[in-house]
């Protein structure tokens, strides 16, 4: 039975129409009127809860008041005429109910809660445990009992610093987990600003340059860089050649040495002969729908080219500075090899891929004989999903 056909059976405007034993003895699941805009609710369970049909700065909104088992017929009337008077004066009772009876969360609780969100999607166990690992051992000795609107960057700094140079990849994989945690946060209304872990290298000294080091943007800001790239003074060849890198993680010089003759339009994907590999094996790259986009086009701008990207003449591909020279223009540091480390780093926290997986979109050479079982195929079709979602996640 609606709220309507209630009020026309009582009549107009009832006040105060139910009674202690009324209220006990319904049982038929409906909205029961006491007038004013509070109405028990019987649910279909047989539960009974209460329920404020007001206007709130010109808007009809429903507040729930609480169950009858902890709420009584006359504190409801009062939450009810307390409610409604500060909805006269123009306020917001639902918002300030909210801030009442909201708890922030500590950190430890709510990388918690982001880990459990997370691990119903991860496949991998031995990944969703380290996870939450290096937090417990390193961040919640230092933030882990701080609410997260509390914490700041200077705190960050006091859980990175111990190990920044002695644990260098530990300290990278705290840093992002923290970040991660934080943007939860601040998702989930618990608190505004800027995400402290932005700005923390700035406390830190500088780090030993690793050998093969390539300096990667990380992967939350790569959607922000494809945007940014498409809207840049670049030649169209060069962004759709950049961005055809980004999304099939490949290396610079496979991009620009790719032919024509080496894409399959119709089972959409790429063999990189294995000459122009690092590893002198062949390797498939599967397309997104986005990569056949950039395909397209530059198809239109290659003319009769046996190159995708072709340089200032058709015969020859474009430099292998083109890619620098988009980065230096846009005032970005870091490389055209370091997006490959983005989607690494994307892959390993984000998804539920196995690592194996995200090594082989790579071409990585696998030393370990366990993983090395994986290239009697090359799982072309589990790679096709892992790379479509790199696309949907960098297109933002």
């Amino acid at each position: 039975m609606s709220w309507y056909v209630i009020l026309k059976k009582q009549g107009k405007h009832p006040e105060k129409s139910l009674t202690a034993l009324k209220v006990k003895n319904l049982s038929d699941p409906g909205r029961y009127s006491d007038g004013n805009g509070l109405y028990l609710v019987v649910d279909p369970s047989g539960a009974k809860r209460w329920l404020l049909r007001t206007v709130i700065q010109g808007k009809r909104t429903d507040i729930g008041l609480g169950g009858l088992s902890l709420v009584s017929l006359a504190e409801a009337r009062e939450s009810a005429l307390s409610y409604r008077r500060v909805a006269r004066q123009g306020g917001d009772p639902l918002a300030e109910k909210r801030a009442k009876t909201r708890v922030v969360p500590t950190f430890k609780v709510a990388a918690e809660t982001v880990h459990a969100e997370h691990k119903a999607t991860w496949k991998n166990e031995k990944h969703a445990q380290q996870w939450i690992n290096t937090l417990t051992q390193y961040a919640f000795p230092q933030i882990g009992n701080l609410t997260v609107d509390r914490l700041e960057t200077p705190d960050v700094l006091r859980v990175l610093a111990p190990i920044w140079l002695t644990k260098p990849e530990t300290a990278r994989r705290v840093r992002q987990r923290i970040g991660s945690v934080l943007d939860w946060a601040k998702a989930a209304g618990y608190r505004a600003g800027d995400n402290p872990v932005e700005g923390v290298t700035r406390g830190l000294p500088k780090q030993a340059a690793k050998e093969d080091h390539h300096a990667a943007m990380p992967y939350k800001d790569v959607p922000t860089f494809i945007s940014a790239l498409k809207k840049s003074n670049s030649s169209l060849p060069a962004r759709l050649a950049f961005e055809f890198l980004i999304l099939t993680a490949s290396r610079t010089s496979e991009v620009l040495q790719a032919r024509w003759s080496e894409i399959n339009t119709a089972e959409g994907f790429w063999t990189i002969p294995a000459t122009r590999m690092k590893a002198k094996r062949e390797h498939r790259v599967p397309l997104s729908p986005r990569a056949k986009d950039i395909l397209a086009e530059a198809r239109q701008v290659a003319g009769t080219s046996e190159f995708l990207f072709p340089g200032r003449t058709i015969e020859k591909p474009m430099s292998n500075m083109v890619f620098l020279k988009i980065l230096e223009r846009m005032e970005v540091k870091v490389t055209a090899h370091g997006f490959r480390s983005s989607f690494r780093d994307w892959a390993a926290e984000t998804t539920s891929y196995p690592r194996e997986l995200a090594e082989m979109a790579l071409a990585h050479t696998i030393e370990n004989k366990v993983e090395a079982a994986y290239r009697r195929g090359d799982l072309l079709e589990r790679r096709r999903e892992l790379m479509m979602d790199w696309a949907s996640y960098v297109a933002g």
